[in-house]
């Protein structure tokens, strides 16, 4: 696994989980709506080939407007998909993203909020699959879409505080499946 993007503060844990303490104004965003482009968050990843499924468990304490955790599957700065908990206006949303030039995003709210979120994602050919759960045995589909990928990805946990000053997130049970 290797960093695009390190953060100033992370560790890993004994037990394999991953602590991360994002760096103020980090993202992943291209073009749409807000009219920036972003490509400094950060994303612990390794490379992935043909069809793979990765989980994560992820908790954090998102405190400001648009701060984000989750998985991310990169092919390069104009393609690439990101989900996870994103913290808008006080509230945690499961949150997917498809960019392909252009950034689109999908949000579900979290009521109550959750202590931790359990997240998938699996690819098969050119297709990938966004699912969550809040017990991390019954999961629900939270979008399906397009990316247009090569045979090798970059796939792996990611996390950005866009408009904050940085906050604390704990990644656990990181599992890729799939060809290295």
């Amino acid at each position: 696994m290797e960093w695009f993007n390190e953060p100033k503060q992370w560790q890993s844990q004994p037990d394999g989980a991953i602590e991360v303490t994002t760096d103020p104004g980090t993202d992943f965003w291209q073009k749409t709506h807000y009219g920036f482009q972003r490509d400094n968050g950060h994303f612990y990843f390794r490379q992935v080939e043909g069809d793979f499924q990765t989980d994560v468990k992820i908790s954090g304490g998102y405190r400001d407007l648009y701060d984000h955790a989750g998985l991310m599957v990169r092919v390069d700065a104009a393609n690439w998909l990101k989900c996870g908990i994103e913290f808008v206006e006080g509230v945690q949303y499961v949150s997917a993203v498809y960019t392909r030039e252009f950034s689109d995003w999908s949000v579900t709210p979290l009521n109550p909020a959750p202590a931790a979120l359990y997240l998938r994602v699996k690819r098969e050919k050119e297709t990938f699959e966004v699912h969550y759960s809040l017990d991390g045995a019954t999961y629900s589909m939270l979008r399906l879409g397009y990316l247009a990928a090569g045979e090798s990805v970059m796939v792996g946990i990611m996390a950005g505080a866009p408009d904050g000053k940085g906050f604390p997130v704990r990644f656990e049970n990181l599992e890729i499946k799939g060809t290295p």
